[in-house]
């Protein structure tokens, strides 16, 4: 059989067993195990490294996808110098993905503006690059699904599909009152979610005031005590960095007087 047959049907056959980076590689890396005088083993080898190397970088993508974060924001961008009340040492280390393991929370709290949205996504983008499963969630984007789900008698599926990820990033708790149907929703969202999935949540809210969003003590109460228990807590103080950027272009606009 000539060597141009070969190559078609070895090429065909990586195909058929879905290896399509070894097929398109096969060649080229035949060429150069020819040249370095590598056996068939190490040619094999380089091969499936090639094929595992390309499928973790589509499943990294497939993963970031479906997280469906607005925007991309790293810690390496965070300027923890203008945010000195947050604990820098804490959130490298959360970053890491222990907390996940241990099925642990997050609960970063403060006023609008300080960069709690900034770490929740590049919390949750750490944990995506580790492999894991993440999905972000304004509240009220959550609540509406949730609701939506409901009505359209979808919601246990919406639930299976919730249940399967490893880390839910709740943006915005407290901006927008929840209703009660909305309220009782998110609560099974974090009662399902304890000791079985890890969250991050950003809230503008102090504890005492989470009655305004929930409607209930009761159910209030029982948010917090698991939301809250096995959670680490950062609290972000200070002038909002938008504020603080707008005055400096507002400076600069300006000129000296």
């Amino acid at each position: 059989m000539s060597t141009t047959k070969s190559t078609v049907l070895v090429k065909h056959h990586l195909k058929s067993l879905k290896l399509p980076t070894m097929s398109n590689e096969c060649e080229k890396v035949a060429s150069r195990a020819a040249v370095e005088n590598l056996d068939h083993l190490a040619y094999l080898q380089r091969l499936c490294e090639l094929e595992l190397i390309e499928r973790e970088r589509r499943a990294a993508e497939r993963r970031l996808k479906a997280a469906r974060f607005p925007q991309t924001k790293t810690l390496d961008e965070f300027d923890f110098g203008q945010q000195p009340s947050i604990n820098k040492p804490l959130v490298l280390e959360l970053a890491k993905g222990q907390y996940i393991d241990d099925r642990e929370n997050v609960l970063l709290i403060g006023s609008s503006g300080v960069g709690k949205t900034h770490l929740a996504i590049a919390l949750g983008l750490a944990a995506c690059g580790q492999g894991r499963k993440v999905r972000f969630f304004r509240v009220t984007e959550l609540i509406t699904l949730l609701m939506e789900a409901k009505e359209e008698k979808q919601l246990l599926r919406f639930r299976k599909h919730i249940k399967q990820l490893d880390l839910i990033v709740l943006d915005e708790l407290g901006y927008v009152p929840t209703g009660k149907v909305g309220a009782e929703l998110l609560f099974d969202v974090l009662s399902t979610a304890y000791e079985r999935q890890s969250l991050i949540v950003t809230t503008n809210l102090p504890f005492e005031q989470w009655t305004e969003v929930l409607g209930s003590e009761r159910l209030t109460g029982a948010a917090l005590d698991r939301l809250t228990h096995r959670c680490h807590i950062l609290e972000a103080k200070g002038e909002s960095f938008r504020l603080r950027d707008a005055r400096r272009r507002q400076r600069r606009s300006t000129g000296p007087s």
